[in-house]
């Protein structure tokens, strides 16, 4: 074999290589520091700094660039060329389809806009599935108030406790009533097994709505059923009204957040049964947002709803004064489904 033939033709491929190398940068090497320039200044203050024309700019940018590397693999350029445009089409993806905001950004684009709009969409479905608990609640008050003995058809041991059809007017009251037990073992330990239990039957109400919506339908009757029952025991020994005033002060915020869960499971079996011209699949994609952000909502009142359970409850023991603070967090939350995230102008999650 020529070795001094083989090692002229190697010199001759290497100085061949370094030359289209070399050309395929000079024809492009403008248009890449261009945007790696802009690229920069986006990770340094934000997307915000790039004017209108730079942000269509950037996009155009970042296409030619992955056009460039398409291309520098296809003919084998040498190998610091293609590292640098890898990293430089990643940097500029994340630029370009990455997040604009952060997590905090984020969360109050959620509570403001996202969410209060996700519950007007779905207003339809909460309207069904607030109408079947109140039958629920109704069927489960009027069968217990006709015969005591059916409050343990609707309210199951773990849950009734020690307030059962034996229990006395004075033990009744007294648990309406009984005093604060310190800020440790309501605000803590209490609220957090409420809040743990609560979610759980929530997302529960969610979740079973891919079975077509027939167990979230009848868990959302049983519920209430369970509801009237125990309010149906209060009043057989003339404590309706007060046992009333104690759920209402945290049952306004809980009961909802277990409603919207609900209604987020129902809008997912609609979405199954009736999927429209597209298919399942798609029609729960493209639908399934709003019902999602139900549920995370719902979680968010199930935390809040847990505080006021934990604590607030005892701490106010007074009937009167209960409706005042139940009615107050009624007006809250439906000044807040009802207004909040209506001006488009400054809605930025729709």
């Amino acid at each position: 074999m020529d070795f001094s033939a083989a090692k002229t033709a190697k010199k001759m491929g290497s100085g061949e290589l370094t030359l289209r190398s070399a050309e395929f940068r000079k024809a492009r090497e403008n248009g890449w520091q261009k945007l790696e320039g802009m690229v920069g200044r986006v990770e340094k203050d934000g997307i915000s700094v790039l004017s209108a024309s730079e942000v269509t700019e950037i996009s155009t940018l970042y296409r030619s660039a992955v056009s460039s590397l398409s291309v520098a693999r296809n003919i084998a350029l040498d190998r610091n060329l293609l590292l640098y445009l890898e990293n430089l089409t990643l940097r500029a993806y994340l630029v370009v389809y990455g997040p604009r905001t952060g997590m905090l950004r984020n969360m109050t684009d959620f509570i403001i806009f996202t969410w209060p709009r996700a519950v007007r969409t779905l207003r339809r479905q909460l309207l069904i599935i607030t109408i079947l608990f109140v039958v629920g609640a109704v069927a489960g008050y009027a069968m217990t108030m006709t015969d005591i003995n059916n409050y343990h058809l609707f309210v199951p041991e773990r849950v009734a406790g020690s307030r059962v059809p034996s229990s006395t007017r004075e033990e009744l009251r007294e648990d309406l009533f009984s005093e604060w037990r310190g800020f440790i073992s309501t605000f803590i330990v209490f609220a957090n097994s409420l809040f743990r239990h609560n979610a759980g039957v929530g997302l529960l109400s969610f979740g079973l709505g891919f079975l077509l919506g027939v167990p979230t339908i009848l868990l959302a009757m049983y519920n209430g059923a369970l509801l009237g029952a125990f309010i149906a025991l209060h009043a057989s020994k003339g404590l309706g009204i007060d046992c009333v005033a104690w759920l209402s002060i945290h049952g306004v915020t809980e009961i909802t957040a277990i409603l919207l869960m609900s209604a987020g499971g129902i809008a997912i079996a609609e979405k199954i049964i009736f999927p429209g011209e597209s298919s399942r699949l798609e029609s729960l994609r493209s639908g399934g947002r709003d019902a999602s952000r139900l549920a995370v909502g719902g979680v968010l009142m199930l935390f809040i709803a847990g505080i006021i359970e934990g604590g607030f409850r005892q701490l106010i023991a007074n009937t009167p004064l209960r409706f005042a603070f139940a009615a107050a967090t009624g007006t809250i939350w439906l000044c807040y489904f009802t207004l909040a995230g209506r001006n488009e102008k400054y809605g930025r999650s729709k």
